[in-house]
């Protein structure tokens, strides 16, 4: 791509953009409300929507002056330019990102339904729809929150309404679930989600990357219930370390010793623990052990109210709602003593990734993309597009503090927060965990220093506290993400004072996270300063530094020397784990992409087989062709004419009443696949019969197909997740896991197609209609 060109030409359409606003600054109210009818009637005679580029933003530029009281700046009116084309922009905190991204919204809500700004909270999304809609409104479309407003519940929504409008406020977990749940209805009309046109992603890093392997679950039918979880979690606490079991030293992995192995043979007596009979059991004590090693309380989950809930490591918030999956969640809540929740069956499931790859366009914005635009192109065919600050900007990023052990490093820390304190310069502590910012927060009350601090429970509150972190003597904590969205405006005598200090405690998961960090001090050419300490005990070096370095921690932590010079062979230890961070990263973004795009085919082709079902006036030609595979697969199989197979299928899946005198003289007929069509045709023709009522022999096909196809697809959905795992297993054995995945997930699939026409054909056929007074019937599945 040739940046300098592209740039010259976004430059000139903002020139344009400036130069045509004048021309609507002289239009009255009317006249300027007019350009929308006139905008969609050019659309509609085939107009592009990038020729309406020019006047549809120097139209919203001036809507913005006179109802908001805001006009954009030409830096903004450039990013604007640039989200059109296909492109993250990278705009600075506190330059308006949110008054830019009304310029494009406008321009794709002439085209009408299907078109989104994703948010990065409810709180964010419910607050821009109202004061950013006033825009929209005024010019004659239709704005809504896609996310239920604080105090009420998700299903409270008319979703209808919602997905009918011209511009959708919401969150990528509001518009991911509700596609999921469009996906499982049951006629048409319980489906809202019709077009997916344009996306613009706010903290676009954030959604795209640092959430983009996590999967949107959908659970809802339980599995037989366990009774291994509290036997395992006991058999756990009776084994010891390193005899036992051994874990990693980045302790991210734990394994059973043959010596383990042995003694919970002998404790549960039984012969082989991992052979096929007792796989279930093995199975939980895995779950179990890493329940105990893996999972920490309070630092990956806190016990509410006899609950579980899990809890984001990064920035505290309570991940409400969400399990983890395999049994997982059943071991840790057996391990904390809470009651042991029934395990899931995944009913859907879709990654974001692949949910932001539906979109025809897609555009993003956010503080920090430059240091990934390779990846934003090779996954989303998004380039990165830098915006230059409105004014200057002179914020100080000091050099990085090192030190051998991390708790000299804390107390260093607090006296540079002492000496902020004293001045009355406002000072914002970021952390990389929960758990450390409460440890940081009760260092402070320690030191008698009034603070905040922000784990990012409540999205309100969070901005409320942010919004005030730049007053004089403020102090506040706060983990690495929260706060997201939310300017920290600068308080009276805070300028003469330095501006915003930012200190980090430790550095990020990798340079963006921490520049996003940095981006908090220095808004709008205000004065700030940042700095991090670090040290070789920090989480990012002990897991992923070399293990020379470990020995050196372990030899040197009490030294009374702590502080590292920076151009030592030290120095660069912090940089280079963290380049190795954000490279694992990648790899497992690209991976969790790859084994996606396996799953994403099978879900398209069942979703699409849904639509066609629920739109579809006939299905005579659909149901004729699933009778025809059942007859000649069972035939396929069955090639020796197995009598007893034959009758069995016969009455499970066709006729109960089948009179077998037929094949008995004739046993030819078994192996005849037209002679078990003319069976199957034959009994649905008698269900037609009883089902006189057009209308009523529709919805009762439409019905029969749908919850077989359902049933099948849960089933493989489940399987699914659990072929991932096994098969990334088989990397240790020299194969290609996504090898083997791709190459189990089409032996599934065609087996779950087979097994999904053996169902209809006897959902169809074998099904009980129960005639009720008022004319309604009931289906009873056989």
């Amino acid at each position: 791509m040739n940046f300098f060109g592209t740039s010259l030409r976004y430059r000139k359409k903002t020139k344009q953009i400036l130069k045509l606003r004048a021309t609507y600054e002289q239009m009255g109210d009317e006249e300027l409300r007019s350009q929308t009818a006139l905008f969609r009637e050019r659309l509609a005679k085939g107009a592009s929507i990038r020729s309406l580029l020019v006047e549809a933003y120097a139209v919203v530029c001036e809507v913005a002056a006179r109802v908001l009281h805001m006009r954009p700046f030409p830096v903004q009116v450039l990013g604007a330019v640039a989200m059109e084309y296909n492109n993250i922009v990278e705009m600075k905190t506190g330059e308006g990102k949110t008054l830019t991204a009304i310029m494009p919204m406008y321009l794709h809500g002439l085209t009408g339904q299907g078109n989104f700004l994703i948010t990065a909270n409810d709180y964010l999304a419910n607050r821009d729809a109202e004061q950013m809609g006033k825009v929209y409104r005024w010019l004659g479309l239709t704005v809504m929150a896609g996310v239920p407003v604080p105090g009420h519940e998700s299903e409270e929504r008319d979703r209808e309404k919602i997905y009918g409008s011209d511009i959708v406020y919401t969150t990528n977990s509001g518009l991911g679930f509700d596609y999921l749940f469009d996906n499982l209805a049951a006629n048409p009309e319980e489906q809202y989600l019709r077009h997916f046109n344009f996306a613009l992603i706010d903290e676009a890093d954030a959604i795209l990357l640092d959430n983009a392997q996590t999967p949107l679950i959908i659970s809802g039918i339980p599995r037989v219930h366990s009774n291994f979880y509290e036997s395992a979690d006991r058999m756990i606490t009776m084994l010891n370390e390193d005899e036992d079991y051994k874990r990693s030293d980045d302790r991210k992995s734990v394994w059973f010793t043959p010596e383990g192995i042995a003694r919970m043979e002998h404790y549960f007596g039984v012969d082989d623990l991992l052979g096929k009979e007792w796989y279930e059991l093995y199975r939980h004590l895995v779950l179990a052990l890493k329940a105990h090693f893996i999972y920490k309380r309070d630092r990956d989950y806190v016990v509410d109210n006899g609950e579980v809930v899990l809890v984001d490591r990064d920035n505290g918030r309570e991940l409400i709602n969400m399990k983890m999956q395999s049994g997982q969640h059943q071991a840790v809540e057996a391990k904390e003593h809470v009651k042991v929740t029934d395990e899931m069956l995944t009913m859907a499931s879709v990654t974001y990734q692949n949910l932001f790859r539906m979109f025809g366009q897609l555009a993003g914005m956010t503080g920090t993309a430059k240091t990934d635009a390779a990846e934003f192109m090779e996954v989303y065919r998004l380039a990165v597009f830098q915006v230059a600050t409105n004014k200057p900007m002179i914020r100080k990023d000091l050099p990085d503090k090192r030190y051998i052990a991390q708790t000299p490093k804390l107390l260093a820390s607090l006296e540079t927060v002492h000496t902020a304190y004293k001045a009355k310069r406002p000072i914002l502590i970021e952390t990389g965990s929960l758990s450390l910012s409460n440890l940081y927060s009760r260092l402070l009350l320690r030191e008698r220093i009034p603070h905040s601090l922000l784990n990012a429970r409540s999205a309100a509150k969070e901005a409320k506290i942010v919004s005030e972190a730049g007053q004089l003597g403020a102090v506040t904590v706060a983990t690495s993400m929260a706060g997201r969205g939310t300017d920290i405006k600068l308080g009276k005598g805070v300028r003469e004072k330095g501006g915003l200090l930012v200190l980090g405690t430790e550095r990020m998961a990798n340079r963006r996270v921490d520049n996003q960090l940095r981006g908090r001090a220095g808004r709008q050419g205000d004065p700030g300063s940042s700095i991090f300490y670090t040290s070789l005990e920090d989480r990012i070096v002990v897991q992923n530094g070399p293990k020379w370095v470990r020995r050196y921690t372990y030899q040197h932590a009490n030294d009374s020397q702590q502080k590292i010079r920076p151009h030592g062979r030290l120095g660069k230890v912090v940089d280079h784990a963290q380049d190795q961070l954000s490279n694992n990263g990648r790899s497992a973004r690209f991976s969790t992409l790859q084994y996606g795009e396996v799953f994403r085919s099978q879900r398209d082709s069942v979703y699409r087989t849904r639509d066609e079902i629920m739109q579809a006036t006939s299905f005579d030609r659909l149901i004729n062709g699933v009778f025809k595979h059942v007859a000649t697969d069972f035939v396929k199989e069955h090639r020796d004419g197995d009598m007893a197979a034959f009758l069995d299928f016969i009455y499970t899946n066709v006729d109960q009443d089948f009179l077998p005198q037929p094949v008995i003289d004739h046993p030819e007929k078994m192996k005849d696949p037209d002679y078990i069509l003319k069976l199957m045709k034959s009994k649905l023709a008698q269900k037609r019969a009883a089902l006189s009522d057009d209308e009523q022999w529709h919805y009762f096909q439409r019905v029969i197909l749908l919850k077989t196809i359902d049933t099948a697809w849960i089933k493989q959905v489940d399987n699914l997740q659990a072929l991932q795992a096994v098969t990334m297993n088989r990397a240790t054995n020299g194969r290609n896991p996504l090898y083997e995945y791709q190459k189990e997930t089409r032996r599934t699939f065609n087996k779950m197609k087979q097994a999904m026409n053996v169902g209809i054909a006897r959902n169809l056929l074998e099904s009980d209609l129960v005639f009720n007074e008022d004319g309604t019937v009931q289906i009873q599945f056989p």
